[in-house]
């Protein structure tokens, strides 16, 4: 076992989904805590998003397993992974291959665990996509990408240029101040429990959107 693999596993506890019951996810409890362990070796390191059910990634793989024909039979990315936990959902809905992706070596180990956790086979890459491109899916999955300016700005014209290709592009987003809700269709709505450490409430209004992203 790998010393990622190792260290999500000490770290966090295999629980249900709170809003997708018949998933398990390695999950930890308290996320300062871990962020400053994660950090311990001394560089700095991104936060643990690969340790929490985040309200976009539960909207959309509660989305992916409630209408299995969106993924079944077809290639799929998670862009931006985390826990894995949309990749695994897109993987027991039936989709042919799934590649989860992440810059963090720790949410790759995760989504790899969390996968065996379920039963179901995930492929990993690690690397930043939205620099080299990925042609390879013909859906594209993307929870809780919108979270800064900067992240927007990077994701949008990947998603497009998914999109422009035949794509289907599935966004999850609890409302973030920088989704751009121009050229997207939103799918379906929910009340996603969170956790309260990370969004500061119990509960996230949280949509599935669609692209159809439009070119001038």
């Amino acid at each position: 076992m790998s010393t990622t693999a190792e260290f999500v596993r000490a770290h966090t506890r295999l629980a249900p989904v709170p809003f997708v019951p018949e998933l398990v996810l390695h999950q930890a409890d308290e996320p300062i805590g871990l962020w400053e362990l994660t950090e311990a070796g001394g560089a700095e390191q991104p936060p643990p998003f690969w340790a929490f059910a985040w309200a976009g990634g539960q909207a959309l793989a509660r989305h992916v397993l409630d209408d299995p024909a969106l993924v079944a039979g077809r290639d799929v990315l998670d862009l931006a992974t985390g826990s894995g936990l949309v990749a695994v959902a897109a993987a027991r809905a039936g989709a042919r291959s799934v590649t989860a992706n992440d810059i963090d070596p720790l949410s790759l180990a995760a989504a790899e665990a969390n996968a065996c956790a379920n039963g179901v086979n995930v492929a990993v890459v690690e690397g930043d996509l939205l620099e080299t491109g990925y042609a390879d899916a013909g859906v594209v999955l993307a929870g809780d990408v919108f979270y800064s300016r900067e992240m927007a700005a990077r994701v949008l014209p990947f998603l497009r240029a998914a999109a422009g290709r035949g794509a289907l592009v599935l966004v999850g987003d609890p409302g973030r101040a920088y989704l751009p809700t121009q050229g997207m269709v939103r799918r379906a709505t929910y009340d996603v429990p969170v956790n309260e450490a990370l969004e500061s409430v119990p509960m996230r209004r949280t949509s599935v959107w669609q692209g159809h992203f439009t070119y001038r």
